[in-house]
Order: structure tokens, then C-alpha cells, then sequence
């Protein structure tokens, strides 16, 4: 691998004449749990659609393990595991079969993916649901299962939107224990989220964004500097350290109409 998993530069996205990403530079470094964090419309969806060959950017480049997205699709597309936001599955299928179809549409061998398969539905609690459809799987049933799809071929750099958002707690630590193992082993995690508590709890490096623009990056203790938290640093560098939310609210509550 790389020094860097991700290499971003003069990244720019418009829909119409909102910019949803303002040209941003960002290296992301090889071998760690990143967290890409911001506010609702920050533009981390939009970032991660592009960085990931989902959506093609106005103007910018990007290279993921050395390769370039829009250069050498193939090559990166190969090399990552990509679980998105509002996650499409094939809901007609079990999840068993959902992981064999998606194992050789990879190019695994029949038996390797069928041995795959079967561990990560282990490791992941799903045994007891492997030949049930998808179409009825719980929220935390198909964020697991989209997991170990997008696990399945062993990428080099897995890229979640918002892995936990909706998850029971039961299922949440599952995920966080098999991402863990997965970076321990030297592989990459980039995720997005809004939950400071949790990036801090699972990231040893963070990029802040706000405003479709990158506002700190770094370890974890670069961007926290000298904040209690990083939800404080947070709030301070998207501009919302201190603002009183409820000034204008003197009508709410204690009964009155």
C-alpha cells in the first residue's frame, strides 16, 4: 500500500448553484480508522460518492491507493468495499445468496467465497438469518450484511456513510468489533458521521468538514488541540461554539399557549 489510501485534489461538486463540495485538498493516511465528520450537508456524502466512483466530480482528481478513480476504475474498484448511505440491496435474495452473488461478481472462487461467506455471517450474527430475505432483515440486519458484501473480497480501503445510524447497540458493537480487527490487520476505514462521541471512541484520525470545505484534519489530538472534546473542537470549527438556540423560544413550555 500507499503512504496515503486517499489522495484528494481541487475537489469540486455543484448541483445547480448550490456547491455542495468547494474544492478540497485532503490526503488520508494508509492503515487507519478515519473518521470524516460534519454537520448535516457538510458534503461528506457527496465526497465519499466521488471519492468511491459513485459520482463523477466538476473539476479534481482522485486516487485511492495510487490509482486514479476515474482513470483506472477497474483497478479501484478492486481494491475498496463501499457500504453507502441509504444502502440498495438485492432484497429477493437470502443473505447467503446476496454474499455468493456478490463474491463472484468479485471473480472469488465458488468454494472461497462460499467459505467467506460463511464466517463473515458467523462473526457478524447472522447464521440464524442466512436464508432469509433480505427484504425482511431489520435495519442493523442489512447495515451487517452490506458489511460483509462489501468485506467480502478483502478490500484494501472500506468507505461507510453513516455505518451505526439506525443500528441497535447489539448490532453496533458487532460492527465495530470486525471493523477493528480489520484495521488491525493494516487495512484503511473511512467513515462519515455526525456522532462526535463515537468517532472519538473508534478514530485515531479525523478530517472536520463544514460548508462543502475541509476545516481541520489530522490525529485525533491535532483537531481536539486543546478542546475537552472533540464535540467541542467540533462545534468551534464549524462556527457553532457558543450560539444560543433557544434565545427566541420563550414561549415554549410551562404551559403556556
Amino acid at each position: 500500500m500507499t503512504s496515503a489510501a486517499v489522495r484528494v485534489q481541487g475537489l469540486w461538486k455543484r448541483f445547480g448553484q448550490q456547491v455542495a463540495v468547494a474544492g478540497i485538498d485532503l490526503e488520508l493516511p494508509a492503515g487507519k480508522f478515519i473518521g470524516l465528520v460534519g454537520p448535516n450537508g457538510a458534503g461528506k456524502t457527496t465526497t465519499l460518492s466521488m471519492v468511491t466512483g459513485l459520482l463523477r466530480p466538476d473539476q479534481g482528481s482522485v486516487e485511492v491507493v495510487g490509482h486514479d478513480v476515474w482513470r483506472d476504475p477497474v483497478a479501484v474498484k478492486a481494491r475498496i468495499g463501499v457500504l453507502p448511505e441509504g444502502l440498495r440491496l438485492f432484497e429477493r435474495l437470502s443473505g447467503r445468496e446476496l454474499l455468493a452473488y456478490s463474491g463472484r461478481l468479485r471473480g472469488l472462487p465458488g468454494a472461497e467465497v462460499d467459505k467467506r461467506a460463511t464466517q463473515l455471517l458467523d462473526v457478524l450474527d447472522l447464521a440464524g438469518a442466512q436464508h432469509k430475505l433480505v427484504v425482511d432483515y431489520s435495519t442493523g440486519m442489512r447495515k451487517k450484511i452490506g458489511l460483509a458484501a462489501a468485506l467480502l473480497h478483502n478490500p484494501e480501503v472500506l468507505f461507510l456513510d453513516e455505518p451505526f445510524e439506525g443500528v441497535d447497540p447489539v448490532s453496533a458493537q458487532t460492527i465495530r468489533g470486525v471493523l477493528e480487527r480489520y484495521t488491525a490487520s493494516g487495512a484503511t476505514v473511512v467513515f462519515s458521521s455526525h456522532v462526535m462521541e463515537l468517532v472519538e471512541s473508534l478514530c485515531d484520525w479525523v478530517a472536520v468538514m463544514a460548508a462543502g470545505r475541509i476545516r481541520a484534519h489530522g490525529t485525533l489530538a491535532e483537531v481536539r488541540g486543546e478542546s475537552a472534546s472533540l464535540q467541542q473542537a467540533f462545534l468551534e470549527l464549524v462556527g457553532a461554539g457558543g450560539r444560543d438556540t433557544a434565545s427566541n423560544l420563550d414561549w415554549l413550555g410551562g404551559g403556556a399557549r
